[in-house]
């Protein structure tokens, strides 16, 4: 009775436990999160193969050495070939093998790789820039001319190229049932590959904490069925949105909570490199050198300081050469 009521209850919590995975990590939607989740059940069924057995000895060790039971005691025993053959071996066989599986995805499920054909050729990708704003996320589609925030639509079995930045502080983009996180840093270019090839909504949000309003940046990843259905997404975004151009990019740049879905329905040509570069402005002025009042020397005073110094390094190199110094 009481074996019946247990695994009644552990049938129970399986299926609780199993609950969770809806809409994660462990219910993937495109061929990136599938191989993903192949990876975690490899690693953690290996890993396992110690755990569980370890668990095991501990609690059958406990109960047969327990007081009251008369075990042979050996206060002197030290060693055991066949006991230390085990320990070590299992062990050093299972680290080769995640070993070998991490070598082998490390380069496979790089984010950076575009995605490939059964035949290993490199696939055509829609490219979508990303920009991660305090607190929404800035969708910005090159090829189609139009943006959008806290709203990212692509076609099923279309691979897509995310090119990704920040405006402000690090985050960090994922897609759980799509596959990889990647972050978002000012003043750098990060890459994702993706795909979807399931027609759905998908949630997405930041998995890395950026200040007050964390929690309400999310989004949507929205699969179309056909690329006809994403045309038409597009048509709607061209005929309800307005322009963004740098002045407006600057108001949309303004922190703001729980920001509701935006559409651009037009956007000026190469915002996404002025946003990455814009932290990078005076990076050329390095190296420019400074009086002695640490006051900046345009570029012209730096050169003629440079040349002005020249006859004195050579008089001092001609001199160290007349006297055998190095």
């Amino acid at each position: 009775m009481f074996i019946r009521s247990l695994s009644k209850f552990a049938l129970a919590a399986l299926a609780l436990v199993l609950s969770g995975c809806d809409g994660g990590v462990l219910d993937p939607k495109g061929h990136v999160g599938v191989q993903e989740k192949e990876l975690i059940i490899i690693a953690t069924v290996l890993m396992l193969l110690v755990v569980i057995p370890v668990i095991f000895m501990t609690l059958y060790f406990a109960w047969k050495y327990r007081e009251g039971r008369d075990e042979v005691y050996m206060p002197k025993w030290a060693h055991s070939t066949k006991i230390e053959s085990v320990v070590w071996t299992i062990p050093i066989i299972i680290i080769i093998i995640l070993g070998t599986i991490t070598w082998k995805t490390t380069h496979e499920l790089d984010p950076y790789r575009p995605l490939e054909d059964a035949d290993g050729k490199q696939l055509d990708h829609m490219v979508v820039e990303v920009v991660s704003l305090n607190w929404k996320w800035l969708f910005i589609y090159p090829e189609q001319g139009v943006a959008t925030v806290n709203e990212l639509v692509f076609p099923k079995d279309v691979p897509v190229q995310f090119k990704i930045t920040s405006d402000s502080t690090m985050n960090s983009f994922f897609i759980p049932q799509l596959g990889s996180q990647i972050y978002s840093m000012a003043g750098m270019e990060t890459k994702l590959h993706l795909i979807a090839n399931h027609e759905g909504t998908y949630d997405g949000f930041s998995a890395n904490y950026s200040g007050a309003g964390f929690t309400g940046m999310k989004f949507k990843a929205i699969a179309t069925a056909t690329d006809a259905d994403f045309n038409s997404w597009v048509a709607k975004v061209k005929a309800s949105g307005t322009p963004l151009n740098p002045q407006s990019y600057e108001v949309l740049a303004e922190e703001s909570e729980n920001n509701p879905v935006q559409y651009y329905s037009d956007v000026t040509d190469g915002l996404f490199h002025q946003i990455v570069m814009k932290y990078m402005q005076h990076y050329n002025d390095w190296g420019k050198g400074s009086n002695e009042h640490g006051e900046g020397m345009k570029h012209g005073e730096h050169h003629d300081a440079e040349a002005s110094d020249m006859p004195k390094m050579q008089h001092s190199a001609d001199h160290a050469a007349a006297h055998g110094e190095a």
